[in-house]
């Protein structure tokens, strides 16, 4: 075997020395911290019998999609469920995408042209910011929802740019690794104050916030001033892939342009069947989203009782983050952790900035009060 090159063996040996190495494990029995399987929808057995019954009733035998959506693999359920997809979330259309990392750099590789600029918060998706990458247009940062920091920017740039040209402001409804929320009815009237195309990645809103578990956007009624929302599958929905959401006209561009979604082989009839039926268990499925909402609050209730808060970023959505700054530090607590019982993850840097490595609380709606009170328990008496 060809000998593996010298300088990726150096990258490997550095993120050992710096206890950062990441490595694949399976599954485990322990209580459920850690997954983004948020109102259990990945676990339900209903969910599951209910998309084998509907394959079965429309006749759909098939394994694979066998191509591209624009080749073969474009089936008739992917109609039926971008239909229901786009009427749940008060929108024009919405196009399937196999994940929310190509959905994402689907969108930002190709819709931004050259002369197109990007604003987008520091705390952004990786899958945002490689989409922005591949983008020929110009992009900025903006500090982590500081739209003071937005609005200067906005400011520059239209007394830098005598030519007029399309601007997009880019965030998400709930931030993966902090947990947090932007003020998103601010964010809209600045859009509107300088004529700006907001996009929304709704990744972790879509089965936590809202009525129906819809999102963020649709709870505060702010659909009709985001220009693009990003909704993934793998996290409150249980299932896999995504959709971005828009108007028509969006949509046949990005059948068009989109490289993620034009040369991939489509999601398989069953998979598509899955997005569907979790769909439509959304709007009946009250009790799993209000049971996930008490969670959150009796969680944010117990650290502030046990004397936490200091230590956990501010979050009202089910990702709850305790700031342990080194990764051998807060390894060693979620190995503590683990050994009770507890499945709780540390995320090290790189994947977050130096000094910022954390405790990653993921919630549930089966997760138990008294697990709750358990698990930061024994939180409490590893960190003081």
């Amino acid at each position: 075997m060809k000998e593996f090159p010298k300088s990726l063996t150096i990258k490997l040996e550095q993120r050992t020395a710096n206890n950062s190495l990441r490595k694949l494990s399976l599954p485990n029995t322990l209580i459920d911290f850690a997954s983004n399987d948020y109102i259990g929808f990945a676990k339900s057995e209903t969910i599951f019998n209910e998309t084998h019954s509907y394959l079965i009733e429309n006749k759909i035998i098939q394994n694979g999609a066998t191509g591209s959506r624009l080749l073969s693999g474009n089936h008739k359920i992917y109609e039926e469920a971008e239909n229901y997809i786009a009427k749940f979330h008060q929108s024009e259309s919405a196009l399937i995408f196999n994940s929310g990392y190509d959905a994402n750099v689907g969108f930002f590789g190709s819709v931004p042209q050259r002369n197109d600029i990007i604003l987008f918060d520091e705390l952004s998706h990786a899958s945002i910011r490689d989409g922005i990458q591949l983008s020929n247009a110009k992009s900025y940062k903006f500090q982590h929802n500081d739209f003071e920091d937005l609005e200067r920017l906005l400011l520059k740039l239209s007394t830098d740019n005598q030519q007029p040209t399309t601007i997009y402001i880019v965030t998400e409804s709930v931030f993966s690794m902090d947990g947090d929320t932007p003020n998103l009815e601010e964010l809209v009237q600045i859009s509107n104050k300088y004529n700006c195309n907001l996009v929304v990645d709704e990744a972790h809103a879509l089965g936590v916030f809202g009525v129906c578990g819809e999102g963020l956007v649709q709870m505060l009624g702010l659909q009709d001033a985001v220009f693009a929302r990003i909704v993934t599958f793998g996290k409150g929905l249980g299932c896999h892939g995504a959709a971005i959401i828009g108007c028509n006209e969006l949509k046949k561009y990005l059948v068009n342009f989109a490289r993620s979604f034009i040369y991939t082989t489509g999601l398989s009839p069953h998979a598509v069947a899955t997005i569907l039926v979790a769909y439509q268990h959304l709007e009946i499925e009250k009790k799993a989203l209000e049971q996930l909402r008490n969670t959150i609050i009796h969680f944010n209730q117990e650290k502030n009782i046990l004397g936490l808060k200091p230590m956990f970023v501010r979050s009202k959505s089910a990702i709850q983050s305790a700031i342990i700054p080194g990764n051998q530090n807060v390894k060693m607590i979620a190995n503590q952790l683990q050994e009770k019982g507890f499945d709780v993850k540390a995320i090290l840097s790189p994947t977050v900035p130096e000094g910022q490595e954390r405790l990653r609380f993921c919630l549930h709606s089966y997760n138990s009060k008294e697990e709750i009170s358990e698990v930061l328990g024994l939180l409490s008496t590893f960190v003081f």
